[in-house]
């Protein structure tokens, strides 16, 4: 019986696309796997929220997970002190976390770390140079004490092998995709028409939802909104989530230099219960980066019948397939026209969400999990051979 430890510090704080990836993988984890007892690492102390933490992955009564809460005094402590002082007097296994391994942690403890993308080396001018630095000096450090790398996407996994030069044999790839949590949300009209006035939207709107930074490439978006304006006033364009960490100013020097305050609504954070409502009222769902790992949003979209359009890179197509309409990420006018196609031709959008719907469908937590389990797996047999 293997004892696999997990980094769980992100759920529970709101992190989008990271926390809902180690917490719908947990989940599922806890449903498949009855042999492996699993430690779950948090620097959370409150004991209400641990409570809903246990009760939200139904482990409140599985005597083969425990959550584990380890005080520290930042990100960078637990990496270097507080994981590593825990591991060395009472070693797992192995250990999953995400980009940057703990130091110091004893050679017999597998580490397997998640790498979502790796945007920062391919655009680190979207990158603060504080924090470039830290990680073109931690990556590569962590990829190489890593014994095993995933990617979120097999894009990822090529990417990560190609740019630092791993062998393929320690990399591997594991799917993201849409939560339970997600699909039974209420996306009843009486819940659209609830969530269009709690953050005050407009009837009809095209939507982007997740973090605001550089690479999301919503000034393009905008400038491509500002196209259609003149001739589809009553659409507007609704980018949500919230400013945080490396927002891209240029959103709201697009907005001006474009005049479009009244157009454009940030209603900032949307709150779990009501996002699958938001994405099921949009006209259409937008997303526009110039990189990504993966791309949820993507797939959440068309799980709940809206048409997707989304920026013709790698990782789109692997998940999209023919199920979206792409679009060149550096041409607004080729985005207007794209978005102008799926607002009017009602024969494109049918197509569309039937397509989405039955796309969504190959992606599942259930099947990542039990792959990131037979990873586990082999981890164990190669220990026990070596």
């Amino acid at each position: 019986m293997s004892t696999i430890g997990i980094d769980i510090r992100l759920i529970g704080k709101k992190q989008t696309g990271s926390e809902a990836v180690f917490f719908n993988l947990v989940k599922n984890l806890v449903v498949i796997d009855k042999n492996s007892d699993y430690k779950l690492f948090t620097d959370i102390t409150s004991l209400e929220t641990l409570e809903k933490i246990k009760k939200d992955l139904g482990i409140t009564d599985k005597r083969n997970f425990e959550i584990i809460s380890l005080a520290t005094r930042n990100k960078f402590f637990w990496n270097f002190w507080t994981l590593p002082r825990y591991l060395r007097r009472r070693p797992t296994d192995m250990y999953l976390t995400q980009y940057i391994t703990p130091w110091f942690v004893p050679r017999s403890v597998k580490i397997i770390t998640i790498i979502h993308d790796i945007s920062f080396k391919v655009f680190p001018e979207f990158i603060k140079k504080s924090d470039l630095f830290f990680l073109n000096w931690l990556i590569p450090i962590s990829l190489k004490r890593a014994d095993k790398i995933i990617g979120v996407s097999k894009f990822t996994k090529d990417e990560i092998i190609k740019r630092y030069e791993i062998s393929e044999n320690k990399v591997d790839f594991v799917h993201n995709a849409v939560s339970d949590d997600f699909l039974a949300q209420d996306i009843s009209a009486e819940k659209i028409k609830s969530v269009r006035e709690k953050y005050n939207l407009p009837e009809k709107y095209i939507l982007y939802i997740g973090t605001l930074q550089p690479r999301k490439n919503l000034p393009t978006l905008i400038e491509a909104f500002s196209f259609l304006t003149s001739n589809v006033r009553k659409v507007g364009l609704v980018i949500a989530g919230g400013k945080g960490h490396n927002y891209d100013i240029r959103i709201d020097e697009t907005v001006e230099k474009y005049g479009l305050a009244r157009d454009v609504i940030m209603p900032g954070f949307i709150d779990e219960d009501d996002k699958a409502a938001l994405i099921a009222g949009a006209e259409t769902f937008c997303f526009p980066s110039l990189y990504e790992g993966f791309g949820i949003p993507i797939l959440e979209a068309m799980a709940v019948g809206t048409p997707v359009i989304a920026s013709n890179i790698a990782p789109h197509k692997e998940i999209a397939g023919n199920a979206a309409v792409l679009f060149d990420p550096g041409d607004a006018t080729e985005l207007a026209g794209k978005i102008s196609e799926v607002l009017d031709n009602n024969e494109l959008r049918e197509k569309l969400i039937r397509a989405g719907m039955s796309q969504t469908k190959k992606f599942f937590w259930k099947k990542t999990a039990k792959k990131m389990l037979r990873i586990f797996n082999g981890i164990a047999i190669d220990k026990e051979n070596n």
